[in-house]
């Protein structure tokens, strides 16, 4: 499932919210130990059991100052993005992934169709007017996930303890490599773990990144 992440992952006890509903607490960083924010931390039994997915089923995806916020989004396998139109100019919106093609004119102040996305992958989404402007639809099948924040921080809730592999995806991980994992033990009372990319995150806001190819 992917090289494995070049770092140990440090587990600590944390107050679970019961014996088989635990907190997974996680805190990326890049190689030079900067909080690596945007990054999606999928969690996936390493086994056998079954868990229903956690991943949830809609998400929004708003445009303001010529920028997609947020940058990264997660949804089930099957589920749907909204794109809001809050900025003072009309967008063209769209996608050429190969996991869902579209494009569609949002002007100021309009709310889009919802967006099925019904294979597992990622999407990169721009907008025809604003080169500048990108976002990401990450589709997952793994019962858990989470987008880390500002800090690089993200907490997983309701894990039942038991062996699993976490995943790690950056938009700024090479286009074709697989996503970052190393298995992990969550225990009764949950795990924190301390990942790191090995690799340079760099602010993405703002410019034209190079993956439009997901």
């Amino acid at each position: 499932m992917g090289r494995e992440i070049l770092t140990a992952l440090v587990l600590t006890v944390l107050a679970g919210v019961c014996a088989n509903a635990t907190t997974v607490d996680v805190a990326v960083v890049d190689k030079n130990a900067v909080p690596a924010p945007d990054t999606v931390i999928t969690l996936e039994p390493d086994g056998a059991q079954a868990l229903a997915t956690h991943l949830p089923e809609k998400a929004v995806i708003d445009q303001r100052n010529e920028t997609f916020i947020p940058l990264v989004v997660v949804v089930r396998r099957g589920g749907r993005v909204v794109f809001t139109n809050n900025d003072v100019t009309m967008h063209q919106v769209y996608s050429f992934s190969p996991i869902r093609q579209f494009q569609f004119v949002i002007k100021q102040g309009e709310v889009s169709p919802p967006v099925l996305f019904d294979r597992p992958g990622i999407a990169a989404i721009g907008c025809n007017i604003h080169d500048q402007m990108i976002a990401y639809v990450f589709v997952g099948e793994a019962p858990f996930a989470a987008v880390s924040d500002a800090r690089g921080h993200a907490m997983i809730q309701d894990v039942p303890p038991g062996q699993y592999r976490i995943s790690l995806w950056h938009p700024q991980l090479p286009v074709g490599e697989a996503p970052l994992s190393q298995p992990v033990t969550v225990g009764e009372q949950g795990a924190s773990l301390s990942p790191a990319l090995p690799f340079a995150v760099t602010p993405m806001h703002g410019m034209k990144h190079m993956h439009m190819d997901y």
